[in-house]
Formats: structure tokens, C-alpha cells, sequence
């Protein structure tokens, strides 16, 4: 359409989305579909934050607030960070958002100019090219496959550093992969990072709870507390606490970018719900007992995945250390032809394929940067999650 924008022809809508919509119509036609391309807990908000959003109504907390969030929030904001990382805010370094994609779209659009460079490790967020793109920047795509456990190495981080990078997106535990990166890893990329001074970090540590096993998670400014003045540590309610519905996403910087992502915020949405920010409040102040009860059910669910996974033909599934996503290679599968007569080219066919013929919804891996895999959220049922492998089983085997 001729009146649309030329920047808007750079990207295109997010495959995750595309998947759960579909799911979803097919399901209102009757079929019988087991949708695994949602990522958010199938768990509840908890009571305590749900009691403090209704109080807030009660409260009259029903009005336009600062652009970038409430005293009060922010507050809660720097005591977590430095409760669960030992980074040291204050609130005027604190910016809150409707969800962390509009802190990390903020970012970006405060900051990139024409050709600016971002590197991106992939497997990826469906959304971070896109949003570099729309920003107006160059996306460094940078691939770390199932051989370095879906770690960047700092080799690569290295080559992919150019005059013109101006960002590096991390984001551990990963969507897609669920993969996470150890204090020492982390520190090998941070070393790199020191030698590259014009190069800023912008973590999305959307995952930090959700990790099993014994991990232990750690961000990029905590590690090298020589990278603070050049991060910007991005989190958020969503996951841990069940409140994906909410958005209320939040970060902390140097106060200059912090100012500038305002100024951005300022003439999009303005401020993100007042109601959602006193619900969030509560979830960074109030009890934290139900996180690890909620990992305990995720480990379980992890667990059954990969191994019923990892008893397809074709498919291999490595353990990931966080999230809630399992990222398989289908690289035996690609080649075949399923018992319904498709063509498995790729990991997009394979996707479709296994829609179309058992009902089970996943999303492919060439959204996400690298393939050949499809990734599963298991943030779903014990029972939904044994039928869909099962389908998946038999849908490897009917292929030859």
C-alpha cells in the first residue's frame, strides 16, 4: 500500500504471535489442538498482587502517573536490584514500561542512528531484529548453535564488534533456548566487552528466576561492575510472577539514557497502567515463597519434555538451565516426507506439518534465527504437554 512507511517494509509481524493465533482459530473450529508457542506461565497471578491492584482502584490510583513510573515503584525497583544482584540504583536510573519490549524498543529508538550496528546472538527473541530495524539500526546477527549449547563464545563476540556496533542484546536464560550462561562464561564475554569501550549492554533478564539444577543466574553488570555505566539492566513481572497480562516491565541505566527513553515514552504510551504498577509494586515487595514453588512444577514439566522428546526419531533435545522453552534440532527429520505427504524442507515445513497433521502447535526455528529446530514452551500442563510428545512421537515416526 503506497501510504504505508518504507521502514515498516523492513519487518515483519511476530512469528510467535502468528502461531498462538493460529492455534487459536483452529481450536474455534473445532479441532483439536495443543498449542506450545505461548510463551507465559498457565499459572495465576498471585492472590496477594491481585488484592493490591483491586486496593489501588479502591484507592482512586486511577489517574495519569510520572511518564516513566511511580516513586514508589521505582523504589521497589532499586531494592531488588540490589537484593538479587548487587547493583546499586538510584530511582532517578530507573525507567518502568508497558512490558519489557517497550523498554527495550525505548532503548533503542533513544539511541540508534542510521546504520548504527546491534549484535544479536541467535537463537533470538523473535523481536529484537525487528525492533532494531524499525529504530533505524543495523541487526549483527551472530549464531551460537546446539555444539556451544546455544552460548555465544567470546571469539564471536569479538569479530562481530565494528566501528559501528553500538549494542550487544543478551539475554540469558534465552527464548528460545532456555540456555544460560554461567558466572564464568558471562565473565569471558565481559572481558571482551572492557576492550571495546564504545560498545553498550543491554541485557533482558526477563528469565532470571526461572532457572533449575542448581544454576545460578548473573547479569553482565554484576559480573564486571566495570560495564555499569554502559548497561542497561532490563526486567520485568511478567514470568516469574505470572502477570504477562499486566505489562509492566522496568530497567535501570545511567541517568542520561534514562531521560531520553522518558522523552521516547513520553510521546508513544506515556505512562503504563497506574493500577499495573501498584500490582507490580506488591510483587517486588511482597512474598517471594511461591517462585521456587512454581520452578519445582517447570523443572518437572522441563524434565518430561526432553526425555519424551528425546525419544523421537530425528529429534534432539538438550537440557536447557532456564526458562520455559525446550529449542530441538530436527536435523535427522529435514529431507523426509510425513504419513500425510509433506515435504519436510525445513523447520517451518516441519512445523506446519505437524499442525496440520496431529494437532500440535510449536513455533519454527528459522524465527528465531537458526535452524533446523522448532521451540516448545512447556509453561502448560502436565497432561497437555504428555499428549502433545506423544503427537510428536508419532508424528517422527510416520515420517521416511
Amino acid at each position: 500500500m503506497p501510504f504505508l512507511s518504507d521502514t515498516l517494509s523492513r519487518v515483519k509481524p511476530s512469528p510467535t504471535i502468528a502461531v498462538t493465533n493460529k492455534a487459536r482459530e483452529l481450536k474455534a473450529a473445532g479441532k483439536d489442538v495443543i498449542g506450545l508457542g505461548a510463551g507465559e506461565p498457565d499459572f495465576d497471578t498471585p492472590d496477594n498482587i491481585k488484592e493490591a491492584a483491586k486496593r489501588a482502584i479502591d484507592a482512586g490510583h486511577t489517574k495519569y502517573t510520572a511518564v516513566d513510573g511511580i516513586p514508589e515503584l521505582k523504589e521497589a525497583i532499586c531494592a531488588k536490584f540490589k537484593r538479587d544482584n548487587a547493583l546499586d540504583y538510584e530511582p532517578g536510573q530507573v525507567t518502568v514500561g508497558t512490558g519489557g519490549k517497550q523498554v527495550l524498543y525505548n532503548a533503542l529508538m533513544a539511541t540508534l542512528n542510521p546504520g548504527d550496528e546491534v549484535i544479536i546472538p541467535a537463537p533470538y527473541w523473535v523481536s529484537y531484529p525487528d525492533m532494531v530495524l524499525l529504530a533505524g539500526g543495523e541487526p549483527v546477527v551472530v549464531e551460537a548453535g546446539l555444539e556451544s549449547g546455544f552460548k555465544m563464545t567470546p571469539a564471536q563476540l569479538d569479530a562481530a564488534i565494528t566501528p559501528r556496533t553500538k549494542w550487544l542484546i543478551f539475554n540469558s536464560p534465552s527464548n528460545p533456548t532456555g540456555a544460560g550462561y554461567t558466572w564464568d562464561e558471562l565473565k569471558a564475554l565481559t572481558d571482551v566487552l572492557m576492550k571495546h569501550p564504545h560498545v553498550w549492554v543491554m541485557t533482558d533478564d526477563m528469565y532470571e528466576h526461572l532457572v533449575y539444577g542448581g544454576f545460578e543466574f548473573c547479569t553482565p553488570a554484576q559480573v564486571e561492575p566495570g560495564l555499569l555505566e554502559r548497561t542497561l539492566t532490563v526486567n520485568g513481572v511478567s514470568k516469574a510472577y505470572a502477570m504477562t497480562g499486566w505489562r509492566i516491565g522496568y530497567a535501570a541505566g545511567p541517568v542520561d539514557l534514562i531521560k531520553a527513553m522518558g522523552k521516547v515514552q513520553s510521546q508513544s504510551t506515556s505512562n503504563p497502567c497506574s493500577i499495573s504498577q501498584y500490582a507490580a509494586l506488591e510483587a517486588l515487595n511482597g512474598p517471594q515463597d511461591f517462585i521456587p514453588a512454581n520452578n519445582a512444577v517447570f523443572k518437572r514439566r522441563r524434565d518430561m519434555v526432553v526425555e519424551m522428546l528425546g525419544e523421537a526419531p530425528g529429534i534432539e533435545c538438550p537440557v536447557p538451565e532456564g526458562a520455559f522453552y525446550v529449542y530441538p534440532s530436527v536435523r535427522d527429520c529435514i529431507g523426509k516426507t510425513s504419513a500425510g505427504g509433506a515435504k519436510i524442507a525445513d523447520d517451518e515445513a516441519f512445523a506446519t506439518a505437524l499442525l496440520e497433521e496431529k494437532g500440535v502447535a510449536v513455533v519454527f526455528g528459522a524465527a528465531f534465527g537458526l535452524s533446523p529446530n522448532f521451540r516448545v514452551s512447556y509453561a502448560t500442563s502436565d497432561e497437555a504437554l504428555r499428549e502433545a510428545c506423544t503427537r510428536i512421537q508419532d508424528f517422527c515416526k510416520g515420517l521416511s
